[in-house]
């Protein structure tokens, strides 16, 4: 992943983007909400960046531009450059998920429908070297999730 454009500031301090760094690395999930996407959307790319060395499989960004489900975020999934080859169909990509050490970033989480909602549940359930790294206006929902408001 490239880096922050250098004219952009991070909208959290350097004591803030620390501690959020901590809490991907030991929690399942992180969601970055707040009213602008451009802020959110610029600091879960930089936590992605910062923290993409630390994921064997590495960082799969999703960026989710209108209402999407599971289909929607399995294909996007496919699409990420420098991933391996992901296999068609929600249970496949499932069992994938569930053998890889990866930081899944879905910027516009937002865009998630509920069974997209409900798969990612599943996902954590199964795969336990999955982290999701989300930035959205609202919270995902999910039970082990971190929120941090900007």
């Amino acid at each position: 992943m490239s880096g922050a454009p250098p004219s952009r500031v991070l909208p959290a301090t350097s004591d803030e983007l620390s501690r959020l760094l901590t809490a991907v690395r030991r929690g399942r999930v992180l969601t970055v909400t707040g009213r602008f996407r451009e802020p959110r959307s610029l600091l879960v790319r930089e936590i992605a960046r910062r923290l993409s060395s630390n994921f064997y499989d590495g960082v799969a960004l999703v960026c989710l531009e209108r209402p999407s489900g599971v289909r929607d975020l399995v294909d996007g999934l496919g699409c990420v450059p420098g991933l391996a080859y992901l296999p068609c169909g929600t249970a496949n990509a499932a069992s994938w998920l569930a053998e890889r050490d990866l930081l899944l970033v879905l910027d516009g989480s937002d865009q998630l429908d509920a069974g997209a909602r409900r798969w990612l549940r599943t996902l954590l359930g199964v795969a336990p070297g999955l982290r999701i790294l989300a930035a959205g206006r609202t919270a995902l929902g999910l039970e082990q999730e971190r929120i941090h408001r900007l």
